[in-house]
């Protein structure tokens, strides 16, 4: 059952509201305690439906969320709700005020279920350096469910909520939807409003949908996408028809996927190209430099960002409450921020940067689309001995989508050993109509 058609059920009385935010209660009552998967449940949850089943039984207009729950990761402002990034630092915060994107889900009537868990500020790609504990994987809780949104990719997978709100920074929608095996969406940068968002890197954080299915992601930007005066990169979307025949980019991956990765989305990819008559071009992308200048202007930029917890306004003193992935990113973006080198490294990755957006330009004069995994392997086992740089390497696939800021999609097409694996598709800045057309095609 797709989100509209729970929705038309909830409104034509085949189900309450009230019904639908119990029926997730008792999962997250039985689920819950294992998967540590949820931070905090939204006392107001039932009461709303109430609400809800009010307006409908009166006859009265509702919104076309009316009645679905929504989890949302704990760095997404929710008014009265503790968003605390998973950290220590912030334990205590409760949001004054409602992101741009979660009154947008008010305003149509959605439930707020809870806050869930993630990668402590939003550092990690694995969901195990959260201050509450890592968050299990409902494929199997002995492995990682990918990270930084950890908990979104995870309360989907378990069935603890309609669809859930997390944010990309550099793949942090899309590796957990890989690893649980669910659809992540990382619009464009600039299609959905960042206020209300407590970010790690501003000029790359993305917030987007975690879903079963691709026709619920496509459901959920049309509600939360836009223009937003609080937010000056946002821009309204243009209206961009889909096409008949797509030529595809294959990218060579042979270098960092497993073998086993490789050949399931290359099938993948030789099964949809033959069924609809897409052509199939192999290409190049700029995998290496993409990683490095990621990482290093993310260090910069959360170094910056993370100055204002001192501890004299709200929370504690970041660098006496983190945890240590945390003062990993916050000791190498000062160490690069010195005055000494004068800004040297930070601008040689702005140029870098400059460079990839060209690559990415020059590839969608040749083709429409981009496909490749995901993540270059399955998951590891939680507490899996993984080095910083096998860590890191993670995101080579997903990392050069933010850096580009155009719209990247995972949607599950496979297991390996009973582990789920993504395929990835990318598209020019605003295509999210032509991602979502080929994406049908590939469920």
């Amino acid at each position: 059952m797709t989100l509209q058609q729970k929705v038309k059920e909830i409104k034509t009385g085949k189900l309450t509201a009230m019904q639908n935010v119990n029926n997730f209660l008792k999962e997250i009552d039985k689920k819950n305690k294992d998967l540590n998967i949820y931070l905090h449940l939204n006392s107001e949850a039932m009461k709303i439906a109430e609400e809800i089943d009010l307006k409908i039984k009166q006859k009265k207009p509702v919104g076309k969320l009316a009645g679905l729950c929504v989890a949302v990761k704990s760095c997404i402002s929710v008014q009265g709700l503790i968003t605390n990034c998973a950290s220590k630092v912030l334990e205590d915060y409760v949001a004054p005020f409602d992101a741009t994107v979660i009154k947008k889900l008010k305003d149509e009537d959605a439930i707020i279920l809870g806050m869930v868990n993630m990668d402590e500020f939003a550092c990690g790609g694995s969901g195990e350096t959260s201050a509450f504990g890592p968050t299990k994987n409902p494929v199997n809780p002995e492995l990682i469910p990918g990270g930084s949104s950890s908990g979104p990719g995870a309360v989907v997978a378990a069935n603890m909520c309609d669809f859930s709100l997390g944010s990309d920074t550099g793949g942090s929608i899309r590796n957990p939807a890989s690893h649980c095996g669910i659809v992540g969406l990382k619009p464009t940068y600039g299609a959905v409003s960042r206020y209300g968002l407590l970010d790690l890197c501003m000029s790359f954080d993305t917030i987007g949908p975690l879903t079963k299915t691709v026709e619920d992601s496509a459901f959920i930007l049309s509600i939360i996408k836009g223009q937003d005066n609080f937010d000056a990169t946002t821009k309204d979307f243009p209206e961009i028809k889909t096409k008949k025949k797509y030529t595809i980019g294959l990218v060579d991956v042979e270098k960092y996927a497993k073998p086993e990765v490789k050949k399931i989305i290359y099938e993948a990819t030789e099964k949809l190209a033959k069924k609809n008559g897409y052509e199939v071009k192999k290409i190049s992308l700029p995998l290496d430099i993409s990683l490095e200048t990621y990482y290093l202007l993310v260090y910069v930029e959360f170094f910056s960002a993370t100055r204002k917890y001192d501890g004299r306004r709200f929370g504690k003193k970041i660098e006496e409450a983190a945890g240590h992935e945390v003062l990993r990113r916050i000791f190498g973006g000062s160490e690069i921020s010195k005055a000494e080198f004068k800004g040297k490294y930070y601008r040689e990755a702005l140029k870098a940067r400059s460079f990839i957006k060209q690559q990415f330009e020059t590839l969608f004069k040749e083709v429409d689309l981009i496909i490749l995994p995901t993540v270059p392997r399955t998951a590891h086992k939680i507490g899996e001995n993984i080095s910083v740089e096998e860590m890191y390497a993670y995101d080579i696939f997903t990392v050069p989508v933010n850096i580009a800021g155009i719209p990247g999609i995972s949607i599950p097409i496979g297991k390996i050993d009973k582990k789920p694996i993504g395929l990835q598709i990318l598209a020019p800045h605003f295509h999210e109509d032509w991602i979502f057309d080929v994406g049908r095609r590939i469920e």
